[in-house]
């Protein structure tokens, strides 16, 4: 067997291991999905590992929105955006994202992990310098890669190792690239700080705004409000639509001279279909939900606070998190997989993350509450962790 059937054959063999002891918890199909529950087997279990944020999943404006879509437009389109496959639906999407990002224009693309792969490696090549943030996202190093401008990674969040990045590079073109909220530890970045030395250094700067639209600021706009920074302290304006958005792709939002940029260069645009028209009206929807009802952006920041500091309180190691997303961390990969079966059996949904998708040794329950949940929720989730933590020696 050679070097790439052996890869293929170690993965099955440890996948077919976890399914024999009943430790396996991937891809696992769910029949029915009801604001924080979710049914799986006939079960209904609270469900602790979902990315809709405030929940928005099942908002009757959103799926009004994508059922009209899909009686005027059909299922799909003519082709790819910059030939025949655009709709004044794309547009009024692209127009919904920039007012909402504060921006002048923005591009929708099929996936975030696309936009990404996609967007980075058209802005910079060879020759150029890109800086990335140790934890940024897999699609942000993916597109890093492709692009073979001069990687150099600086430690998380730490701001005197990304000056000391971007004195290395000199006098290339620099990019910065940094996620808002980390999707694996739930902390945030210093954007201050980042913006700062980015104008300093006259480096260009992109966020990832995957887990902090609808999250971070008062109104849920994002890390800019957050931070009450001004509309221009992101250059390049990242986000998907598949998170707090109940749809699915992603954006980039900026100037119009970059948006028709990337219209005209990006090879994910030029050479993927268009957005489904039911998916652009639902993501273009829950924006105007998200304006609408505010008061979904201040519940699940009580929730969040109530879970995590619950979890502390416990004795459970939460790393830095400070958002929705809260690393459960358990150790070794094992002591995940056992967790997360002790809290199934207790009709809880959580996930376990373990190696290579995080360091050896930090294996966690990746946990979330969203504003779909109450405080009783919260409260059941708290006693189950609690259980099923002391069972299998975490706490």
């Amino acid at each position: 067997m050679d070097a790439i059937g052996e890869r293929i054959a170690a993965l099955n063999e440890r996948v077919r291991n976890l399914q024999a002891d009943g430790l396996y918890f991937m891809q696992i199909p769910s029949s029915a999905l009801d604001g924080p529950w979710v049914t799986v087997d006939d079960r209904r279990m609270l469900m602790l590992a979902s990315y809709s944020y405030l929940g928005l999943l099942g908002h009757p404006d959103i799926a009004r929105a994508a059922h009209a879509a899909l009686d005027r437009f059909g299922a799909g389109t003519h082709g790819v955006r910059l030939l025949a496959g655009t709709l004044t639906l794309h547009r009024e999407l692209e127009e919904t994202i920039a007012r909402f990002k504060r921006a002048e224009d923005a591009v929708a693309y099929s996936s975030g992990y696309v936009t990404n792969l996609s967007v980075i490696s058209t802005l910079v090549g060879r020759g150029d310098a890109v800086i990335s943030d140790k934890l940024n996202h897999a699609s942000i190093l993916d597109g890093c890669l492709l692009s073979r401008a001069n990687l150099i990674r600086f430690r998380h969040n730490d701001m005197a190792d990304l000056e000391r990045a971007l004195i290395r590079a000199g006098s290339a073109a620099k990019l910065v690239i940094v996620d808002a909220v980390f999707s694996m530890d739930g902390d945030v970045i210093n954007l201050p700080e980042v913006n700062r030395l980015c104008k300093y250094y006259r480096a260009w700067l992109m966020v990832d705004e995957a887990h902090s639209l609808g999250v971070l600021g008062r109104t849920g706009h994002g890390i800019e409000e957050h931070f009450d920074l001004p509309p221009d302290a992101i250059d390049i304006k990242m986000g998907t639509l598949s998170k707090t958005i109940p749809s699915v792709g992603g954006y980039i939002a900026g100037n119009r001279d970059l948006i028709t940029y990337l219209k005209h260069v990006s090879r994910a645009y030029i050479f993927s279909a268009a957005l489904p028209p039911a998916s652009a009206a639902a993501a273009k929807a829950a924006f105007e939900v998200i304006e609408r009802e505010p008061w979904r952006v201040e519940k699940l920041r009580q929730v969040s606070g109530l879970f995590l500091s619950g979890l502390r309180a416990l004795g459970f190691d939460t790393l830095r998190s400070e958002t929705a997303i809260v690393p459960v961390i358990t150790g070794d990969d094992d002591r995940a997989f056992q967790m997360t079966r002790a809290c199934h059996r207790q009709d809880v949904f959580a996930l376990p993350v373990v190696s290579p998708g995080v360091p050896v040794g930090l294996a966690r329950l990746r946990a979330t509450v969203t504003a779909a949940h109450d405080p009783q929720h919260v409260e059941r989730a708290l006693e189950v962790f609690a259980k099923a933590g002391r069972e299998v020696g975490v706490i």
